[in-house]
């Protein structure tokens, strides 16, 4: 990715690309309060996505901050800035916006708060596709701990008959990167298990930090191994499209009606310019 096509600027005075007439866009948020992966995911977007989509990847105003969402507890200390951010990407009128953390945090309320923009997260954009691709998937997890809330996920999600198991590498989201042929090995040794003790006949990558690490994988085991960026990324751009061609926006009547924007600022709310941190645009 040259310079021509990505520029990393964490001043959010300047004007998104997503503002442009007629340029599908959209936003990837990484909901943390520093922007170590927001480079490294931007450049492998780019390898990945549309030469007519403009794709700007933030992280949060948020600081001090934690480095990952392993915990509940720091889920919970990041939602507010999550909505920030979704109502930075409304504001600036991209068309769809990706919550970049299999958990799928704060999800339905982005989704409130989105205006026209289509919100996605990884966890069910991958588990979609799974169905499309087989009738029994499992999980791979980094740490076992994460079993019990992606579980939840999966089942609000209805698709508690189609899960085989979820199997862990015991490998932390900071360590997932660090030795990528590690992280490889651990996946294709659970993966492996998936397959022959659980009946998986496709493999999802239950972390966002394991991307790029599916070819090998796949290659290995000969069943679909589905990358979470890859699968809410490229989710994001088809509802994009539909949107473009059938006008197919997010609706705003009964569940989904947002908050009064009157009332909105007679609380103060999204107020301040530091909606988002780091921005890389692509």
């Amino acid at each position: 990715m040259s310079d021509d096509n990505c520029c990393d600027n964490s001043d959010n005075n300047s004007d998104s690309r997503a503002s442009n007439t007629g340029i599908k866009s959209i936003l990837w948020i990484n909901p943390i309060g520093v922007g170590d992966y927001d480079f490294p995911i931007a450049e492998y977007i780019h390898t990945i996505k549309q030469q007519d989509v403009a794709v700007e990847v933030v992280s949060l105003a948020l600081s001090p901050t934690p480095h990952h969402l392993e915990y509940r507890t720091y889920e919970a200390l990041v939602a507010g800035d999550i909505i920030k951010a979704t109502r930075y990407g409304a504001e600036n009128h991209f068309d769809a916006i990706v919550i970049g953390c299999f958990y799928d945090p704060s999800l339905e309320a982005a989704r409130e708060i989105s205006g026209s923009s289509v919100v996605v997260a990884p966890c069910q954009a991958s588990l979609q596709l799974a169905e499309h691709l087989s009738n029994k998937f499992s999980i791979i997890v980094g740490q076992a701990k994460w079993i019990e809330q992606m579980s939840e996920r999966v089942s609000a999600y209805g698709c508690d008959s189609k899960l085989a198991s979820m199997r862990s590498i015991d490998i932390s989201v900071p360590e997932l990167q660090r030795d990528c042929r590690l992280t490889e090995d651990r996946i294709i040794l659970a993966g492996k298990r998936a397959i022959e003790e659980d009946g998986a006949e496709a493999l999802v990558l239950g972390c966002t930090c394991t991307f790029g690490l599916y070819e090998r994988v796949q290659q290995e085991l000969g069943v679909p191994v589905i990358d979470p960026i890859c699968a809410a990324y490229k989710w994001a751009e088809t509802m994009v499209e539909l949107k473009h061609r059938f006008d197919w926006s997010p609706s705003r009547q009964g569940s989904m009606a947002p908050p009064d924007e009157q009332e909105l600022k007679s609380f103060g709310l999204f107020q301040t310019q530091d909606l988002v941190g780091h921005r890389v645009v692509i």
